[in-house]
C-alpha cells in the first residue's frame, strides 16, 4: 500500500489495493489483541463477580462497530478521527488526533509489555528471564528501542507480521475455546459485591478493546472498490463490512467466551494445580491476569491431556500472542509517525517533522513515537497503572470522530444514523467523564499531551504567519479549490508519455526527443520515497506540491523549460511513497499513458536485493496496453 500520491491533477487517486481480507487481518493485528489484557484486568478489578463486566465491554465493543460500519460507509477516502472531524474545524480534528497519539503512545507500551508478560511467563526460574520479569518496565524500553532501530531503516510493509499471524492467532483462540468449552460452568460466578456506581467505575476501567476501530477507519482510503464503483465515485462499504463484522464478531465473542472460561478455571485447578481453596485460586488468577491466555491454555490443556501437553500449548500461545503483541506495538510506533508526518504535511505541526533520513522516515516523529512510550513506562508502577492511561484516550478519540459525524451535514447519514452516533457518543462521553474522575493519572496524562500538541500547533501557525479570517460564504466558493481545478485547461488528445525522473539524467532527454517526435504529451513524474505506513486522509489530494521540493523542483522546471522550446506540453507529477514502483504503474494506468520511460537502475547490489528493482517491479506489474521503455 502507498501513504498518499499527490499530484498537480485532480484526476489522481490513491491506488487501492487493500482487499477486505489483508483489511480484516490489519484489523484483527490490532483489535483482535486486546483479548490478552482485557480479562486479566477484570478479574483484578472484580474477581469472580467479573463476567457481567465483560460482557459490558463485549456490548460496547460491538456498539463501536456498527458505528465504524456506518463511518466506513460514507468515508472511503478515510474516515479516521482527523480526517472526519476535520468537517467540523481544523482544532476539532486537532484535538481529536492528539487523544489518538494518546491512545496509540499507551497502545505501544502496554503491547511492549503485555508482549514480554507472555513470552517469560513459566521460565522465571531462568536467570535471564528472572531478570526481564523483576525489570520489565526497563526492558519493553529496550523492546521499543530495538522497534526504533527497524524502523529508521523504513520498514516496506509495517503490519505484514500482524497480516500473517491473524490465522494462526484465529486458530489459537478456537482451541482455548475449545479446550474450555466442556468446562464451562456458572458455579463459581459471584453476584455484584458493589453497588452500581462502582460497577460502573470497574467496567469504565477494563474498557481497552476499542481502539482497533480507529484503524479500519484510516485506510478505507486505500481500500479496493466495490464492484460497480469509480475512482470519482468511490465506495467501500461492501468492503469494509466484510472486513469488520467478522473481525467484530470474533472479539465479542472470543472475549466473552475465554473471560467465561477465567471464571470456570476453578473446576480444572483442583486436578492441574491441586488447589481448591478459592481465596488461593483467586492469588493465582491475579498473579496471571497479565498472560491470562497462556494461564487459561495451559491449564485446561493439562486437564484434557496431560502436564507435558498442557505446558507445550502454553507456550504455543505465548509465543503467538507474543508476536501478535510486538506487532502491535510497532504498528503503533508506525501510526504515530504517519499521524504527527500527515498534520505537519497539513501545517498543524512543525515543518521540521517532515524532515526525511536517507531511507525516507521522518526523523523527530520516530524520535517521538519511541520517546512517548518510554516516558510513561519511567513513570509506571505496574502493568494496572499502565493499563489505566489507555482508555482516556481512545475512548476521546473515538467520542470526536462519532460526534462529529452526529453533526456532519455534508457526508449523508440518515436520521438513524445520527440517532446512533448520538447514542454512542453520550455512552463515551460519560465514559470519559468517568475515567477523568477516577483516574487522575489518566487525566493528567492526556492534558498534558493536549496541552503539549495545542502548544506546538499554536508555535507552528505563528511560525507560520497564519491567522483566522471570517468571511462570508460567497466569498468562500470564489476562491474554493475545485473552482481553480474546474478552470484548468484540457489536454489535447494524442499520445502520452510518462518518464520517471530522479534526477537530471539522459533518460529525460531521451523521453522529451520521443514526445517531440510523436507529438505527445510529456507526463514527467518525480517519486518522492517515505518510509511510514499511514493511510489516513486528514491531508486532501493536492497541498504537497513539486515546488516545494527542492529536488522535484529542479528536475520540473529544467524539463519545462526544455519542453517550451521543444513545443513539447510537459505535464508536471508529483507522487509520496513508499512503493516507487508500485506508484509508477498506478499513476501510468491512471493517466492512460502510451509508453512510461524508465532510466535503468543505479541501486547497488545489497540495496537490490533488500528493495527489489524498480524497473524489475514495474515490468512485472505494467498493464499490457502501456510500452516500456527502460533507457540505459
Amino acid at each position: 500500500m502507498d501513504d498518499l500520491i499527490i499530484t498537480e491533477s485532480g484526476a489522481v487517486h490513491r491506488p487501492r489495493n487493500v482487499d477486505w481480507k489483508r483489511a480484516a487481518a490489519l484489523l484483527y493485528g490490532d483489535w483482535g489483541t486486546s483479548k490478552a489484557y482485557v480479562i486479566g484486568l477484570a478479574f483484578l478489578a472484580a474477581a469472580f463477580s467479573s463476567l457481567p463486566i465483560i460482557l459490558a465491554v463485549c456490548a460496547l465493543t460491538g456498539l463501536v462497530g456498527i458505528n465504524y460500519i456506518v463511518i466506513c460507509r460514507h468515508f472511503p477516502d478515510g474516515g479516521g478521527v482527523y480526517s472526519a472531524a476535520r468537517s467540523q474545524g481544523r482544532l476539532l480534528a486537532v484535538v481529536g488526533a492528539l487523544l489518538l497519539l494518546a491512545d496509540l503512545t499507551v497502545t505501544a507500551a502496554l503491547s511492549g509489555w503485555s508482549a514480554l508478560s507472555y513470552i517469560t511467563s513459566g521460565a522465571e526460574h531462568i536467570a535471564v528471564i528472572k531478570l526481564v520479569r523483576d525489570h520489565i518496565g526497563l526492558t519493553t524500553i529496550v523492546v521499543l528501542l530495538v522497534m526504533a532501530l527497524i524502523n529508521y531503516f523504513g520498514p516496506k510493509h509495517s503490519g505484514t507480521l500482524a497480516v500473517a499471524l491473524a490465522v494462526p492467532t484465529l486458530i489459537v483462540v478456537l482451541l482455548l475455546i475449545a479446550l474450555s468449552a466442556p468446562h464451562l460452568t456458572t458455579h463459581f460466578l459471584q453476584p455484584r459485591h458493589e453497588s452500581l456506581s462502582a460497577l460502573w467505575v470497574q467496567f469504565v476501567g477494563v474498557i481497552l478493546a476499542l481502539s482497533g476501530a480507529e484503524s479500519i477507519a484510516n485506510i478505507t482510503g486505500v481500500m479496493k472498490l466495490d464492484p460497480g464503483t469509480t475512482m470519482d465515485r468511490p465506495s467501500v462499504a461492501r468492503q469494509s463490512l466484510k472486513a469488520i463484522v467478522p473481525v467484530a464478531i470474533e472479539v465479542v465473542a472470543g472475549t466473552a467466551l475465554l473471560g467465561w472460561a477465567m471464571l470456570s478455571l476453578p473446576s480444572v485447578l483442583a486436578k492441574t494445580l491441586n488447589l481448591t481453596n478459592m481465596s488461593a485460586i483467586s492469588s493465582v488468577l491475579q498473579l496471571r491476569s497479565e498472560d491470562m491466555l497462556r494461564f487459561i491454555g495451559e491449564q485446561f490443556a493439562t486437564a484434557t491431556f496431560s502436564p507435558a501437553v498442557g505446558n507445550m500449548f502454553g507456550w504455543i500461545v505465548g509465543i503467538v500472542f507474543f508476536l501478535l503483541l510486538i506487532s502491535a506495538a510497532n504498528t503503533a510506533i508506525v501510526a504515530i509517525i504517519g499521524l504527527l508526518y500527515m498534520m505537519s504535511r497539513d501545517g498543524e505541526m512543525p515543518r521540521q517533522f517532515r524532515r526525511l533520513n536517507r531511507h525516507g522516515v521522518p526523523i523527530y516523529p520516530l524520535l517521538i513515537a519511541i520517546g512517548l512510550p518510554s516516558v510513561v513506562l519511567l513513570f509506571v508502577a505496574n502493568f494496572t497503572s499502565l493499563a489505566g492511561l489507555y482508555a482516556i484516550g481512545v475512548v476521546g478519540a473515538i467520542a470526536v470522530n462519532v460526534g462529529s459525524c452526529t453533526f456532519n451535514r455534508t457526508a449523508g447519514f440518515t436520521w438513524y444514523d445520527r440517532v446512533l452516533f448520538g447514542v454512542t457518543f453520550c455512552v463515551l462521553f460519560f465514559v470519559e467523564l468517568t475515567l477523568a474522575h477516577s483516574k487522575p493519572d489518566a487525566l493528567f496524562f492526556v492534558v498534558v499531551v493536549l496541552l503539549g500538541g495545542l502548544a506546538l500547533r499554536a508555535y507552528t501557525l505563528k511560525r507560520q504567519g497564519l491567522t483566522t479570517v471570517t468571511v462570508s460564504r460567497e466569498v468562500a466558493n470564489m476562491v474554493a479549490p475545485d473552482l481553480v481545478a474546474n478552470m484548468r485547461s484540457r489536454l489535447s488528445e494524442g499520445q502520452k508519455i510518462m518518464v520517471a525522473a530522479r534526477g537530471i539524467t539522459p533518460v529525460l532527454s531521451f523521453a522529451l526527443d520521443e514526445a517531440q517526435l510523436r507529438k505527445a504529451s510529456l507526463f514527467v513524474l518525480y517519486v518522492k520515497e517515505v518510509a511510514i505506513y499511514y493511510t489516513a486522509a486528514g491531508t486532501r489530494l493536492g497541498r504537497a506540491k513539486w515546488e516545494d521540493d527542492s529536488e522535484a523542483n529542479a528536475i520540473m522546471r529544467s524539463v519545462t523549460k526544455l519542453g517550451t522550446e521543444r513545443a513539447v506540453s510537459v505535464i508536471p507529477l508529483y507522487a509520496v511513497s513508499h512503493d516507487a514502483a508500485a506508484t509508477i504503474v498506478d499513476l501510468a494506468a491512471t493517466m492512460g499513458v502510451d509508453y512510461l520511460v524508465i532510466g535503468a537502475s543505479q541501486r547497488n547490489a545489497l540495496n537490490k536485493l533488500l528493495r527489489g528493482s524498480v524497473a524489475t517491479n514495474v515490468a512485472q506489474h505494467l498493464p499490457e496496453s502501456i510500452n516500456l521503455l527502460i533507457f540505459g
